[in-house]
């Protein structure tokens, strides 16, 4: 990259999820061995996709490209690799990556970058969970439409170098994730497989999931939401709470947990049973 200041391209940084988790269970050497071939698989995924690598950091990469579609080729190349290698990983270790990516001004002196764009992709990477491919709404927008299709918002975050908050996108680059967006498995057979009842009461209105073979409803502001479904699937920025009436707390945010028993979810904060924000469920076989 040539020296110099205000050169905008897509930054991108992956790493290991849990590399000292891998050296507990695998040892030294294999664990070294199997960062490295990690390493090898994410570099190569770079060059392929035009990108140029800035550095490696232990378990980690930092890389650019010309364009945005260019990272999320090679993000996405990266992630299929390591997940489908079977030389990867132990039956006790699952090896896994995390990206994040942000499209914007990068200084570039003595072989490495500097700017705020480098620091908000180094915290979209820092949000990621295992698998994930994390980056801002500013990148989305510079997408292909193709790519752009395949992102959804999952969360805010604070970001150093940005005054307010910024909305996060996912990437999907699994096709059985991309296919998930719409449904995929007809209501009377899902019904079929699951069984039983998910009976909801909100504000003197009552919602039965599993009769006339509705399995789901949602939540949330939005005039088109009902309630929620038989497993909460949460992709909220406060997250949900849910409190069984056994004394089981369940917080959930950015994952999903299944309902069972009885008991009420609260949406941001925590419910209390009669009160007017509480959502009050019942499993029934």
């Amino acid at each position: 990259m040539t020296e110099g200041a205000g050169k905008e391209v897509a930054i991108l940084f992956a790493d290991v999820v849990g590399s000292t988790h891998l050296y507990e269970v695998m040892g030294d050497e294999r664990a070294r061995e199997t960062v490295q071939q990690c390493l090898k698989i994410m570099r190569e995924a770079t060059e392929q996709f035009g990108g140029t690598v800035i550095k490696t950091m232990g378990d980690e990469i930092l890389a650019t490209f010309p364009s945005a579609d260019d990272a999320m080729n090679a993000a996405s190349q990266m992630q299929k690799r390591i997940t489908s290698s079977r030389q990867l990983g132990a039956d006790s270790a699952q090896v896994a990556i995390r990206i994040g990516c942000h499209y914007g001004p990068v200084v570039a002196e003595d072989r490495d970058i500097f700017g705020a764009a480098v620091h908000t992709a180094n915290r979209m990477t820092s949000q990621a969970k295992a698998g994930q491919i994390l980056t801002t709404d500013f990148t989305v927008r510079q997408l292909t439409s193709e790519w752009r299709a395949l992102t959804r918002q999952i969360d805010i975050a604070t970001v150093k170098g940005h005054t307010g908050e910024m909305a996060l996108f996912e990437v999907l680059w699994q096709p059985e994730e991309a296919t998930s967006m719409l449904p995929a498995i007809p209501m009377r057979q899902a019904a079929n497989a699951i069984g039983g009842k998910l009976r909801l009461r909100f504000r003197g209105q009552e919602l039965v999931l599993g009769e006339d073979s509705r399995m789901a409803a949602s939540m949330g502001r939005a005039d088109e939401n009902d309630v929620v479904s038989f497993v909460l699937v949460d992709e909220s920025t406060n997250g949900t709470f849910i409190q069984r009436d056994d004394g089981e707390e369940i917080y959930v945010r950015r994952d999903s947990a299944e309902l069972s028993g009885s008991g009420v979810i609260g949406m941001g904060r925590v419910a209390t049973r009669g009160t007017p924000l509480a959502i009050e469920y019942s499993f029934e076989d």
